[in-house]
């Protein structure tokens, strides 16, 4: 029985090539959707279906409002993937790059490639509302004199040439998903899994030396910090919300701090213990 994930984006978009890539080996049906939030109300109605969320990249930072979206549903954490980042400028085939007057892409696809474009003062930067996207618009309308950037499986996927690759400014560009299920898949997918991940987040007291009470806690457990988010609390000045993720060798030693942590915490919640990723980015 086939995996469904939903991915926000079309078909061919980062999402769905990492959808396909952390799943590799099984049968995925990719189930688009136009926004993170229409995302999240796919999975609530449906717990037979994992979901798959950007939540920070090398260059752009962290994700704030996919954060909070996590927190407010009653979705766990399953997995993370981190996949590098590469453009390839891509149009109908038979286009010679002379030929082009535009560039279709996300603005955030367009800024990362920012460098190369500027060599070519022809194309005209316009932004679109997906990498994906633009490349299955120029082939879906025959536009001729348009390009896309995008990845290399969207130009594959909808049958463009690809006239450069590698075309973004910075080659060290990764993106971290985070893989989604409701509590009762999220159980039985991580069975035979080593466990040695966490995600949590908390609010603390208005009080001096809070933060640093939890993470002394951390430190004596030999818990290590691989990243901490702070975001500010609407409607209470100057209190924040705190999203930690944390990896461990010995799971009983995390557990452990967890409860010593708990009671120095408000508004505590697990949102996830999983496997880490080391793979793609460490090459």
């Amino acid at each position: 029985m086939k995996k469904r994930i939903t991915i926000q984006g079309v078909e061919g978009c980062f999402h769905d090539a990492a959808a396909r890539e952390y799943f590799a080996g099984e049968a995925v049906d990719t189930v688009p959707c136009d926004t993170f939030h229409d995302m999240f109300d796919m999975l609530s109605a449906d717990a037979s279906m994992y979901g798959i969320m950007a939540i920070e990249n090398t260059i752009a930072g962290s994700l704030l409002q996919n954060h909070e979206l996590l927190r407010l549903s009653n979705l766990q954490i399953v997995g993370e993937y981190k996949m590098r980042i590469s453009h390839v400028l891509c149009a109908l085939p038979g286009q010679q790059l002379e030929q082009l007057t535009e560039v279709n892409s996300h603005p955030m696809a367009l800024m990362q490639c920012e460098q190369y474009l500027r060599r070519h003062p022809n194309l005209k930067m316009i932004e679109k509302y997906d990498t994906a996207g633009s490349a299955q618009e120029i082939a879906r309308d025959k536009l001729s004199g348009h390009a896309a950037v995008c990845g290399e499986y969207a130009a594959n996927l909808y049958g463009l040439e690809i006239l450069e690759r590698g075309i973004e400014t910075n080659k060290r560009n990764f993106t971290r998903f985070l893989i989604m299920a409701d509590p009762l898949l999220a159980q039985e997918s991580k069975q035979g899994q080593t466990i040695d991940k966490s995600s949590i987040v908390f609010t603390l007291p208005h009080t001096q030396g809070a933060l640093s009470k939890v993470l002394t806690i951390f430190s004596f457990y030999d818990i290590n910090l691989s990243k901490i988010q702070s975001m500010p609390i609407i409607g209470r000045e100057w209190e924040y919300r705190f999203y930690v993720d944390l990896t461990f060798d010995n799971y009983v030693r995390y557990r452990q701090s967890i409860e010593a942590a708990r009671p120095l915490t408000n508004d505590f919640k697990i949102l996830g213990e999983y496997a880490q990723c080391r793979d793609e980015i460490d090459e």
